[in-house]
C-alpha cells in the first residue's frame, strides 16, 4: 500500500504512519508532499490532509480515526491515541508532564533540518517506545 501526507511530519502523521506500518502493512510506502499539493492523481491513500477520509473527524485526530477505520482495538493503542491527540490538539486536552515531554520530542523532529523520511524513522522509534509505555508489546522492526 502507498500513502501520502503533508511534508514536515509531526506527531499525528508520524504516529499514523507508525500504526500503518506496525499493524496494517509492514511494507507500506509513504510519500510526503507540499501542503497544497493535488494528490488526486496519485495512486496513494491520503491521510491527515484536507478532505482525506483518514483525517481529523468528530474531535478525533487522524491516528484515532485510523484505529477506528481499521478496527484496531488494542487498549495500548487507545491510550496512545489519547496522548497523540493531546499533543496534536493541545487546547482540547490537559497537558500532563508526560505529554509535555513527548510534545518537545516531536517538536524537535518537526523543526529539524532533515528529510521527512528521517523524521519518520526517528519518530517511529519514539512511537514504538510510547506504545510499550502504554502497555503494548515491543516489536523489533525498523521503519
Amino acid at each position: 500500500m502507498r500513502f501520502v501526507t503533508r511534508s514536515k511530519v509531526h506527531v499525528d502523521r508520524i504516529a499514523t504512519a507508525w500504526a500503518i506500518r506496525r499493524f496494517i502493512d509492514p511494507s507500506a510506502r509513504f510519500l510526503f508532499v507540499d501542503r497544497n499539493a493535488d494528490v488526486s492523481g496519485l495512486d496513494a491513500i491520503p491521510f491527515d490532509m484536507r478532505g482525506a477520509e483518514l483525517g481529523h473527524h468528530a474531535g478525533r485526530c487522524t491516528f484515532e480515526v485510523l484505529l477506528e477505520s481499521y478496527e484496531l482495538r488494542d487498549p495500548a493503542l487507545r491510550r496512545m491515541g489519547d496522548i497523540v491527540r493531546a499533543i496534536d490538539v493541545p487546547f482540547d486536552s490537559d497537558v500532563t508532564e508526560e505529554v509535555a515531554a513527548l510534545t518537545a520530542a516531536f517538536n524537535e523532529l518537526r523543526d529539524a533540518e532533515i528529510a521527512d523520511e528521517e523524521r519518520f524513522r526517528r519518530g517511529y522509534l519514539v512511537c514504538e517506545e510510547l506504545y510499550v509505555m502504554c502497555g503494548g508489546s515491543r516489536k523489533e522492526v525498523q521503519p
